[in-house]
């Protein structure tokens, strides 16, 4: 896959690395809590989210100033124009005329503030797990709550004692696997020092972009996870219904930053490529096959119960399972079997039923 890492600098003299992947019609992930660019592309937290957002894509993603590879001192307190900025400034240097834009969590804002300033430059929007209001705009759980977090990154941050740096995987990834965990604990302490990630997250807790969301004229697609504890349910339907022209999609997972193995994972990639116009990949012709015989006995037993059209709950009760844990068993029989998108229930079945 296509690697390039650039830098340019921002409108006060900030310096940004940016990253750029894969080939095609170029996407833009706007900046956003605690990146680093290389580090990303090995993490099982992030990698997958790397190299399928660039496939069939150019994309272009950077991460933020504090941040990774971007300069790491902050001249004051960042604002919603600074981060516009930042963005600006990256695109500018990619040399990108027209491009879809992809705000996660924090980038949310970004990206609507620039579609709106600049929608002859942007083609689509898409959002996930964003918001409109920052933490102190919304209520007064929320704003004790984001106090004590800036509070922990002051005191905790990258110390000896992990069970400060667990708080946040525990809000960001609660359902990864014991693979995931340290890395997302140790991308803490790589991308930035603690007093800098609370003051970005601070910057960010006073934002409200209401009024920019009811002024985009860009189509998006908002999608958001059921259960996310790091930015709520409700917020991202808030989001949605502020939007004069979006699309919201309910992703059945409690993982803030989705994972390889979940189907919501699925779901989000088959509901961008449709949006963005890419197809679905599932219907595909798949590439050649690891086979069956790659498969653990367990595997094959929830397959045969998938084949006998059996539902993830059904399995659960038949197998004395957890839904959840059929759920992940099937996300490794696709895997093993080169399957992917919406399709690959049925195409998993059908090869198992000429077996």
């Amino acid at each position: 896959m296509r690697h390039e890492t650039r830098f340019c600098t921002s409108r006060d003299g900030v310096g940004l690395a940016y990253a750029i992947e894969g080939a095609g019609p170029p996407l833009v992930k706007a900046g956003n809590w605690m990146t680093h660019l290389d580090y990303e592309r090995e993490s099982p937290v992030w990698r997958h989210w790397v190299r399928e957002l660039s496939r069939g894509h150019t994309l272009v993603r950077y991460d933020e100033r504090g941040c990774g590879l971007s300069d790491r001192e902050l001249p004051g307190m960042p604002t919603s124009d600074t981060y516009l900025d930042d963005l600006s400034a990256v695109v500018d240097a990619a040399g990108l005329e027209r491009f879809a834009l992809l705000g996660l969590s924090g980038g949310g804002p970004t990206a609507i503030r620039y579609a709106v300033r600049h929608p002859e430059r942007v083609t689509h929007v898409v959002l996930y797990g964003s918001y409109v209001r920052g933490r102190f705009r919304r209520d007064r759980q929320n704003t004790e709550q984001s106090r004590v977090l800036i509070e922990l990154m002051r005191v905790g941050w990258g110390g000896a004692v992990p069970a400060f740096r667990q708080v946040f995987s525990a809000l960001y990834i609660p359902s990864a696997g014991e693979e995931q965990r340290p890395w997302y604990d140790e991308l803490q302490q790589v991308s930035s020092s603690g007093e800098t990630a609370a003051t970005l997250w601070l910057s960010r807790t006073r934002i409200d972009v209401t009024d920019d969301a009811r002024r985009m004229t860009r189509p998006a697609l908002v999608l958001h996870a059921r259960h996310d504890r790091a930015v709520p349910y409700d917020e991202g339907r808030r989001l949605a219904s502020l939007l004069p022209d979006a699309r919201f999609v309910t992703l059945e997972t409690d993982n803030h930053v989705l994972q390889e193995t979940e189907p919501a994972w699925e779901v989000f990639l088959a509901e961008m490529r449709r949006f963005l116009g890419d197809g679905d990949p599932g219907e595909a012709p798949a590439p050649a096959a690891a086979g069956l015989a790659e498969l653990s006995d367990r595997e094959r037993e929830v397959l045969e119960l998938v084949a006998a059209g059996l539902s993830n709950e059904a399995i659960a009760a038949r197998l004395v399972l957890s839904t959840r844990t059929v759920e992940r068993h099937l996300s490794n029989v696709y895997a093993k079997l080169r399957l992917s998108g919406k399709s690959a229930r049925a195409a998993a079945a059908a090869r198992f039923s000429r077996a």
